[in-house]
């Protein structure tokens, strides 16, 4: 009974380890498709060779790291997390600018923590660097589940309340792509 649950166990992991190989395969490729812009045979060819060295090599670096298989969904969330992010990080620099440009436009620098719900190491990283790299806004430290921010504007001093402001935009696709 248990040599029957191991083999189950090890053919659910090595299907995730196929699907995540083949996602990686796929968005490489486009990824080559979309910076060659050309169609020619030997330039196809070499992007499927470096697609698939790639995919072989990351793949095993991606699944070592602890993190969920990839899936269309976690593509998806990926790519409309690198949308959101820059969004927010052209608001922020243009907060900033106007700040620059009217000095009397009223800040409240200030310190607040922020909570995360994110369970992986490197989902909490992902989140402060996001947080840190618009403008206004600068983490820390990560202590657990807990972000220390420095907040040029501070809106309000509530730990639930700063969440929503600072982190949530981030955090909500953060939990689907490494959840």
């Amino acid at each position: 009974m248990e040599d029957r649950e191991t083999l189950h166990e090890d053919s659910g992991q090595q299907s995730g380890r196929t699907r995540s190989f083949l996602y990686l395969l796929v968005l490489l490729f486009l990824t080559w498709l979309v910076l060659t812009s050309s169609l020619h045979w030997h330039e196809l060819l070499v992007g499927v060779v470096v697609s698939v060295l790639l995919a072989l090599f990351l793949n095993k670096t991606y699944l070592g790291l602890g993190m969920p298989p990839l899936s269309i969904k976690r593509i998806w969330f990926m790519i409309s997390y690198l949308v959101v992010l820059g969004v927010e990080i052209i608001k922020a620099n243009l907060d900033v600018a106007w700040r620059i440009i009217h000095p009397k436009l009223p800040i409240n620098p200030g310190i607040v923590i922020i909570k995360t719900d994110l369970r992986q190491d490197i989902a909490k990283m992902i989140l402060a660097n996001s947080i840190t790299l618009t403008p206004g806004t600068f983490t820390l430290d990560i202590i657990g589940s807990e972000l220390l921010i420095h907040w040029i504007d501070v809106k309000s001093e509530d730990t639930e309340e700063a969440t929503r402001l600072v982190g949530e935009r981030f955090e909500r696709y953060l939990r689907v792509i490494f959840e």
